[in-house]
């Protein structure tokens, strides 16, 4: 290095100390000159250069007439200075947010954490197994703390005709039902509280038998024997629901729409329908007799004849009976397993 070039390192702490408490003086003024009278850069480029190590190398004239703060900043300090600032000196301006529509999209958010999403903005569909049949529901967003659902459910089932004791019987088994409800999700969390209206309840059983010629059976304590040449036979038709529309209450664990950006979910339900004392219809033909020998035969439409009239009215006694134990079955229990996927509409 040249005698006329008086070298500054950038490593020397204590020139840098001393620096920095003249710095400091010079601070108040600086701020009062015009912004083109601030910039470093034209000095340190006009006067100095910049060693390899990473010293600013500035001659004895021009070191002697540069202010000594200049010798304070590297290359790398000058050019942060310059880069950051436009041609007025000032900072560029922060960029303006996009524009919100509806719910915006969380990324790395937590499932369970609190977000306020805006209502209507998020839907839901989904399918389910439950004592109600196969369930299709869709559920839309309300607040925080609510969402509306819709359940649909179905299922039908016919056995094959079986025979018990001589009794030939074939049933079915129809399930439909449709149900709104209100879900609350008390403190923002993922357990739930439902409450809501069955609005559609078809769920019955029915089923035939004929009882085959010679067959015994007891109605009401007495018996009877199905006749050869006329067999008995029976319908019933079992409805669940004598109150309509029915309330529903439940609970479960799981948000049926997730307030994060999940889409899937795996809500459950348990509760109760309170549905009324289902109602049972039985509708009789054919001929019984009172003896084995078939001897005191009468048609079961024929209530002139004493076997005739001694069947229905048995047969009436019978149907007190069952439709009395059918009178303490009001409610019906409800569970659900469910598989939900979510999305924004807007």
């Amino acid at each position: 290095m040249s005698d006329n070039v008086l070298e500054v390192p950038l490593k020397n702490l204590s020139f840098f100390a001393i620096l920095a408490g003249f710095t400091a003086s010079l601070a108040v003024p600086a701020c009062n000159l015009p912004a083109g009278a601030q910039s470093l850069k034209p000095n340190v480029s006009a006067t100095s250069t910049l060693g390899q190590d990473g010293s600013l190398s500035i001659p004895d004239a021009a070191a002697e007439n540069s202010p000594p703060f200049v010798t304070a900043f590297s290359s790398s300090n000058a050019g942060s200075l310059d880069g950051g600032a436009d041609s007025d000196g000032a900072l560029p301006a922060a960029p303006e947010p996009a524009p919100s529509n509806g719910t915006p999209q969380r990324e790395g958010v937590p499932w369970a954490a609190e977000w306020h999403a805006v209502p209507f903005s998020r839907i839901a569909i989904g399918a389910d197994v439950s004592l109600l049949g196969i369930g299709i529901k869709s559920a839309v967003l309300l607040d925080e703390y609510f969402d509306a659902r819709v359940d649909l459910n179905f299922f039908s089932y016919t056995s094959s005709p079986i025979e018990i004791d001589g009794v030939r019987v074939n049933g079915n088994l129809h399930m439909g039902s449709g149900a709104a409800k209100v879900d609350l999700y008390p403190k923002n969390s993922i357990w739930r509280v439902s409450a809501g209206l069955m609005m559609y309840n078809g769920n019955r059983a029915t089923a035939a038998l004929k009882v085959v010629g010679g067959t015994s059976f007891t109605l009401n304590n007495a018996t009877y024997y199905s006749s050869n040449s006329d067999p008995m036979t029976a319908s019933g038709d079992l409805q669940f629901a004598s109150f309509k529309p029915a309330p529903v209450g439940s609970f479960g664990f799981g948000r049926f729409i997730p307030r994060s950006n999940r889409h899937w979910s795996f809500p459950t339900e348990f509760g109760v329908i309170y549905e009324g004392s289902p109602t049972l219809t039985v509708n009789t033909a054919g001929s019984v007799c009172s003896d084995k020998a078939q001897t005191m035969c009468s048609s079961i439409s024929d209530t002139s004849s004493p076997v005739g009239q001694a069947f229905n009215t048995n047969l009436q006694a019978q149907l007190n009976k069952w439709r009395a134990d059918f009178d303490k079955v009001k409610l019906y229990p409800v569970f659900s397993y469910s598989v939900v996927y979510s999305f924004n509409i807007r």
